[in-house]
């Protein structure tokens, strides 16, 4: 049961603007003003600053979901939104403006969420490290809106680990308690909406110690321009893990998170744009429909709590040879929109890649947007990641190919165009220049896919690591292509091993 909208808090105390330097959010009912120096994790200050251990430290890297809390927000209509994340990759700036909630905080002293209660009753515990996390990710699946059915369940829990393999009762709690939670959060949320417009009046842009939250795009392009070596924050999927655990210290850290316009999506005819800070979790309802396998890829991608979290810019800025989305952009023939404090450009998405980790924007600049094409009739699309572990894993390749194709469907006709995007095959993301040029021109079958096969080599040298020999690749690159033919044509249908 979604949330209702929002309506303006009427009656309610309005304390004075915090300062800048002070992190002021809700935490299970009560207003926190913190003097935040540098970016601590959010899991820190709730262990040791707030006292609140029921969120728990397992993995530290966003694999395990016992640190998962509930982060809520206004959406562009002005309605509450409810969102699990990992605690141990959040920065607790970023919660400037939020209301938080912990597993202490769901219900009243002496009594239990709907949520809880199913657990306790269907015996859901066991050694109990994993439980507040579970539940955390069961409250906000409550209030989603989603049929409490097992696909639903299973990708809401993806995030969470159970080391005592006890996800069987788990599940029957979930299904048991959706409509009594979504019930809670409805009745809940007239509370939440009057804290968040209270906190939203007066907030600094500068909420802890280096670190800074513009309110426009302006004042980002201002800020990068005085501090060009700031580090960029938005989800800090990435960049989180860094600083906890590899000692990352920027000078300066400069969230994108409160500009709306990068959090846009716009629907045009022909395109879409997706701004640079639109989350995974708001891209899948836009891209399943539109892009075959682009909704399986993001799900695999991470867990709920790190598409609520992860953006299309940050994957793309990192620029690692094994960002998921860079060869669905690839394949897609995407156009990259650049801004600085001296103007913008756009960039073609084949451009940006200069080399291991690095990109072609200049000192100052950032990503504003992205723009799609629509795939057009006679298009033929196809996303496909390889990986050690089938969830929630980096990949070893991942390939997005696009054929344009004329004449008889399925099978038949001639290649027009072809575009194949390919990450984890060299030191960028990259396309598959000669391959595609073998592929143009000619007819449609299994023979013309047979024969570009051998350019594969000309376009790669993959090196070969943990996750794969470089002789893997360049096989499992090419049965991708057979694959994608196989399906595309119709001269057979695979059979997805999840659904084994």
């Amino acid at each position: 049961m979604p949330m209702s909208q929002a309506a303006a808090p009427s009656g309610l105390a309005i304390p004075a603007p915090a300062a800048a330097g002070t992190v002021s959010f809700y935490l299970n009912g009560r207003r926190r003003d913190v003097a935040a120096r540098g970016p601590g994790t959010v899991l820190d200050y709730l262990r040791l600053d707030a006292r609140l251990t029921g969120t728990k430290e397992g993995c530290g890297e966003g694999d395990c979901g016992a640190c998962a809390v509930v982060v809520c927000d206004l959406d562009a209509a002005g309605a509450v939104r409810a969102r699990a994340i990992n605690a141990c990759l959040a920065f607790l700036p970023a919660l400037d403006g939020t209301y938080v909630l912990t597993v202490e905080g769901l219900a009243p002293k002496d009594a239990l969420h709907p949520v809880q209660e199913r657990m306790v009753a269907l015996h859901a515990s066991q050694c109990g490290f994993c439980t507040p996390g579970f539940v955390m990710a069961l409250a906000a699946f409550s209030q989603s809106g989603e049929p409490a059915e097992d696909a639903a369940i299973h990708d809401a829990l993806a995030g969470n680990l159970c080391r005592c393999t006890g996800y069987r009762p788990i599940v029957d709690a979930a299904r048991q308690s959706k409509e009594a939670g979504g019930l809670w959060w409805s009745a809940k949320a007239p509370e939440i909406a009057a804290a968040l417009h209270a906190l939203g009046i007066g907030r600094a842009a500068q909420p802890a110690a280096g670190y800074f939250a513009p309110r426009s795009i302006a004042e980002l392009g201002a800020l990068l321009a005085r501090m060009p070596e700031a580090r960029i924050v938005a989800g800090a999927t990435d960049l989180g893990l860094a600083v906890a655990k590899h000692g990352l210290k920027p000078p300066a850290f400069v969230s994108v998170a409160s500009i709306p316009e990068l959090r846009r999506i716009e629907t045009h005819p022909d395109r879409l744009r997706i701004g640079a800070a639109a989350t995974l979790t708001d891209l899948l309802p836009v891209l399943e429909p539109r892009y075959p396998g682009v909704g399986t890829l993001l799900r695999r991608f991470g867990s709920r709590q790190i598409r609520n979290l992860a953006t299309i810019g940050g994957n793309l800025c990192n620029a690692s040879p094994i960002g998921d989305l860079a060869p669905v952009l690839l394949a897609l023939d995407a156009t990259l929109h650049l801004r600085s404090a001296q103007g913008a450009r756009d960039l073609a998405i084949g451009a940006f890649f200069a080399g291991y980790r690095r990109t072609a924007m200049v000192a100052g600049e950032f990503l504003e947007a992205v723009t799609l094409p629509h795939l057009k009739d006679n298009d033929r699309f196809g996303v496909y990641k390889l990986s050690k572990r089938y969830d929630q894993d980096i990949s070893t390749v991942c390939a997005a190919f696009r054929f344009r194709v004329e004449g008889a469907r399925p099978m038949g006709g001639t290649i027009i165009a072809a575009r194949i995007g390919m990450g984890g095959m060299a030191a960028t993301p990259k396309r598959a220049s000669a391959c595609e040029a073998g592929l143009a021109g000619q007819p449609f079958t299994a023979e013309t896919v047979e024969r570009a096969l051998s350019a594969l080599a000309e376009d790669f040298a993959p090196l070969a690591d943990l996750r794969g020999s470089a002789g893997f690749r360049r096989i499992a690159a090419a049965n991708l292509l057979r694959r994608f033919w196989l399906e595309a044509s119709g001269a057979a249908t695979a059979t997805d091993v999840m659904a084994l």
